[in-house]
């Protein structure tokens, strides 16, 4: 429904051409290519000295996790019917169905209008936000080419939001998973050209784990790596989720057991150890894995079918994990800051989605222990450095 514009709609930033009508669709400029290249001279991509760092400003808050739902891309591929592939919508009531649409009719305009958004912003106390791509529109089950053409359209879109507003918005892409150098090379054109600061990725390709051999993700691990771009990790309900149906389960539970699911299998299966550079946002506060560690450590002393890769404990590769402050409760966000650091956790919202946080600077000043360094740690300064973004 949100893929479309009123009848009234005189918004100059969404460009309708005089054959659309008042009422037609959103469409990308012509002047992507330009805009994209002023993005690549921008020195703004380029890692920022210490000395600058330290001057950030206390007052910069960011939000790392929050979404945008390109209605390009929505309308142009609205005949791939994605939410078939969408395991929130797969394993789901009729009544989580209907919450659901009623969610996307409400909230619509969050999604993707920059004024409403920044509005929102405001209420919020939030200065940036790095926007990402709403998880409906991963794409990984289509054609290799076809995800490709898609990924480089929402990529395009996301970059104009930013180039909107540099002021306010960074941005992060997706890549086709689904093929490895496919993905090499949207994920080269997304920074080097769009400017963008990394790319949300799932839980896992069309039910394979991330570190699945029939993927070879090796090389994009290692691409990645070498980048020094953020990956941020972002699940899509729970694959398996039959047993997840009712209450919104595959949400509820199924979003943070995919999380644990995906660090599990990096950890364990030598992902983290071979690239011990890689930066990995974990959303969700890292699902159930992040405050249930000593489990895994317990295993991979007590078994050897638990240590068959790894050398090394398997918290240690944890602590390398940056996660977002979305836990929705104070004691959970301050064992989380106890247990990884302050510098490890930043800001998120889950932003425009009824599941995220309304109210995270609240949330971040109600754990009492913290000290106002930490805190402005995660409000944004972690954030400012981890994706590079000037003061």
């Amino acid at each position: 429904m949100f893929y479309t514009c009123s009848s009234s709609c005189q918004n100059t930033s969404h460009r309708h051409s005089p054959s659309d009508g008042a009422a037609g669709m959103f469409s990308l400029p012509k002047q992507t290519a330009a805009s994209a290249a002023a993005s690549k001279r921008s020195p703004s991509s380029k890692p920022l000295p210490s000395k600058v760092l330290k001057r950030i400003s206390p007052a910069k808050v960011v939000d790392v996790h929050c979404h945008y739902l390109s209605p390009v891309v929505g309308a142009k591929y609205a005949h791939l019917h994605p939410a078939k592939h969408d395991a929130t919508a797969v394993y789901a009531t009729e009544l989580s169905r209907q919450v659901n649409m009623k969610q996307i009719q409400e909230r619509g305009a969050k999604f993707n209008q920059v004024e409403v958004r920044i509005k929102d912003m405001d209420k919020m106390g939030i200065d940036l936000q790095v926007i990402s791509p709403a998880p409906i529109q991963y794409f990984y089950f289509t054609e290799p080419q076809l995800g490709a053409r898609i990924s480089r359209d929402i990529n395009e879109s996301i970059a104009m939001v930013v180039e909107q507003r540099p002021d306010r918005f960074v941005g992060m892409g997706t890549i086709p998973l689904q093929d490895v150098e496919l993905a090499i090379q949207e994920l080269e054109y997304a920074v080097n050209v769009l400017g963008l600061r990394g790319v949300e990725i799932c839980t896992n390709v069309n039910g394979k784990n991330l570190t699945d051999p029939e993927l070879k993700l090796e090389k994009f691990f290692a691409k990645a790596e070498s980048m020094g771009i953020v990956l941020f990790l972002h699940p899509m309900g729970f694959s398996e989720g039959q047993r997840f149906v009712e209450h919104y389960f595959n949400n509820v539970m199924g979003n943070p057991l995919e999380t644990s699911l995906a660090l599990g299998h990096l950890i364990f299966d030598g992902v983290l150890a071979r690239y011990p550079k890689l930066k990995i946002l974990a959303s969700h506060g890292g699902g159930y894995i992040a405050s249930y560690w000593a489990r895994m450590d317990h295993a991979w002393k007590a078994r050897a079918d638990a240590r068959t890769v790894i050398q090394k404990k398997p918290s240690s590769y944890l602590e390398k994990i940056y996660f977002d402050s979305i836990t929705h409760d104070s004691q959970i966000l301050g064992n989380l800051v106890d247990r990884y650091g302050a510098q490890r956790i930043l800001l998120g919202t889950d932003y425009p989605f009824d599941m995220g946080e309304d109210h995270p600077i609240k949330l971040i000043e109600s754990v009492r222990h913290l000290s106002e360094k930490d805190r402005t740690f995660i409000k944004g300064g972690n954030a400012m450095k981890l994706f590079k973004i000037k003061a």
